[in-house]
């Protein structure tokens, strides 16, 4: 680890520990070469001149130091659709620690050296089926399984720590819920991560085709057996054991902290408590200062009584919110580092 990751790394956890806002989901793009059928973002796509410019990001970026490090997951839509995702990552990257999220359709060896020479903390591809036939058919799109893997090899081969700062993501849902140990077994021969995140339909671009589900068998028990199975597994397992009581009593699940210690940007710049509630906007960064908006986002009751979502960006929000618990600090230190 060099000194420049390790005086960003500190930061980042002097943010935690000290309970503030650290985590940010940035949807750079709703335009994607894929039609899933879980994701309602790329059908209201914008035109390329409405979405947040280069220097919107930087200005951002900016003011999210002043309040901070966070840790900043570039999303879409399909981020690599946009021109300028290398400078919105070195943006993000100069202060803060830029997850990046992709289908990896558009992704070359030239694109990933660039990222990652911008300053790229962590990248993430989606895969969801262990057979190519079933990728390609819940993406819409033939071939994409292929060129998904590839993207995973590129990134692990590029990466400045290797496959620590490469893993794969999984959609967890009904027609998966019993794929996942066969998607585990091919990014460990791949030398890669793994993560996973439990579908959402409940948010407000969510749920639309009803052949998307939820699990619904209890499942924490087995995908805690498959964490300790495979160290390439990088989960916390607070998130993991919530995954039952979502699917069952979700009394039992914690407060959502989503608007108080993470919040989303969407790509027109709007600020929203999390990307479930994107139509809940507090303002714009267009408009004004960063600071002004959060602050009349803070202790929202609506969202402190939700529980709509079990996301794995919830889940991050969860095991390290309010400090953090000492599970989620051993996880996140251990096998979830990336560098």
């Amino acid at each position: 680890m060099s000194l420049t990751e390790l005086k960003r790394d500190l930061r980042f956890a002097a943010q935690i520990v000290g309970r503030h806002p650290f985590q940010v989901l940035v949807q750079v793009t709703n335009r994607c070469n894929l039609t899933c059928g879980f994701c309602d973002f790329w059908p209201n796509g914008a035109h390329p001149r409405e979405e947040l410019k280069t220097e919107d990001f930087q200005r951002l970026a900016d003011q999210l130091a002043e309040l901070g490090t966070f840790l900043i997951s570039i999303e879409g839509g399909e981020p690599f659709v946009r021109q300028d995702l290398v400078e919105i990552v070195r943006a993000f990257a100069k202060h803060h620690v830029p997850l990046l999220y992709t289908n990896g359709w558009f992704a070359t060896e030239e694109k990933v050296k660039a990222l990652f020479d911008a300053g790229l903390a962590q990248v993430g591809v989606s895969i969801d089926y262990p057979e190519a036939e079933r990728h390609d058919a819940k993406r819409g799109l033939k071939g994409c399984t292929e060129r998904a893997w590839r993207a995973v090899d590129l990134f692990r081969e590029h990466a400045p720590h290797g496959s620590r700062q490469v893993h794969v993501m999984t959609v967890l849902m009904h027609d998966n819920q019993h794929a996942l140990e066969g998607l585990l077994r091919q990014s460990a021969a791949h030398d890669v991560g793994h993560c996973l995140t439990l579908l959402s339909t409940m948010g407000f671009r969510r749920g639309k085709e009803v052949t998307d589900k939820v699990p619904d068998v209890a499942l924490s028990q087995e995908l805690l057996g498959q964490w300790k199975r495979y160290p390439h597994f990088r989960m916390f397992r607070d998130y993991l054991a919530g995954i039952d009581h979502f699917l069952g009593d979700r009394s039992k699940l914690p407060v959502c902290r989503a608007g108080t210690q993470s919040f989303n940007v969407d790509h027109l710049g709007n600020v929203s408590p999390c990307i479930e509630k994107i139509n809940r906007r507090f303002g714009n960064v267009r408009d004004e200062p960063l600071k002004a908006i959060l602050e009349r986002m803070k202790d929202l009751e609506e969202v402190r009584g939700c529980q709509d979502c079990w996301t794995l960006c919830r889940g991050f929000n969860q095991s390290l919110g309010q400090g953090g618990t000492l599970k989620g600090w051993l996880d996140l230190g251990g096998r979830m580092k990336s560098s």
